[in-house]
């Protein structure tokens, strides 16, 4: 104030925000940030009014901070501390002659023990380890199961003529169109012989997509778990 300096002024020199340097005027110093910037913000402040920044800082700490540990520590403690330090250890001599002795046995029990005991015969281990890997590559090994039915999903793609017979004749779709946006029932049965109008749909057997060449006529296909082959038209049992 006497300086005739702005607290704007100040903030633009310093860095320092306005609240911050109203709350050090103040000595409000829960509004900062921390006490590191507390010490920080005093020398630049200081600095930049021309007074002694150093003095500022130690008298913040002198009325402000907690004395350092060591400075609080009592005196008859440090003392006690002194008398522990230059008693010694409080074990005596003895007892640790006593130990190292007990160590020593146990160490040569041990090693004693050890080399009593017979090696295991080289070839009784490679026999045992065989027989090991050889009954869990055995015990891993399994074979899928064959599957007795194959099943077909169709999706129309355009209007198209679906028949589905059984191995024995039985129709299972009789002869029906279907266009885009309706359902054909998915069949399932150990053999299925299936007749399409046209190639206007997709075709999926035990969940894999299977193409369907595109023909001038009429495509009849055998679908069985083994796989999927076009047949004759005239093949038994027909369709029609």
């Amino acid at each position: 104030m006497r300086a005739r300096i702005d607290i704007t002024e100040v903030e633009t020199r310093t860095k320092i925000r306005a609240k911050y340097l109203r709350a050090i005027d103040n000595e409000e110093w829960d509004l900062l940030p921390g006490p590191v910037y507390v010490k920080s913000f005093l020398r630049t402040y200081g600095d930049y009014l021309g007074v002694d920044s150093r003095m500022l800082v130690d008298e913040y700490k002198r009325r402000y901070e907690r004395p350092a540990e060591h400075e609080t520590r009592p005196i008859a403690a440090l003392g006690r501390e002194r008398e522990r330090q230059s008693r010694g250890p409080l074990l005596p001599p003895w007892a640790l002659i006593a130990g190292v002795l007990v160590v020593v046995g146990v160490a040569l029990y041990l090693i004693g023990e050890g080399g009593s005991q017979k090696p295991t015969p080289p070839t009784t281990v490679a026999k045992t380890t065989t027989h090991h890997h050889s009954h869990r590559h055995h015990k891993h090994r399994v074979t899928p199961p064959v599957p007795t039915n194959v099943t077909l999903q169709l999706t129309p793609t355009g209007p198209v003529y679906v028949c589905v017979v059984n191995a024995t004749g039985t129709k299972l779709i009789d002869e029906q169109t279907f266009d885009v946006g309706q359902t054909i029932p998915t069949e399932s049965a150990p053999k299925l012989l299936l007749t399409l109008g046209n190639a206007s749909v997709t075709m999926k057997v035990d969940g894999k997509a299977v193409p369907v060449a595109s023909s001038s006529s009429a495509i009849r296909l055998e679908l069985t778990p083994a796989g999927v082959k076009p047949i004759a038209l005239t093949a038994s049992p027909t369709c029609p």
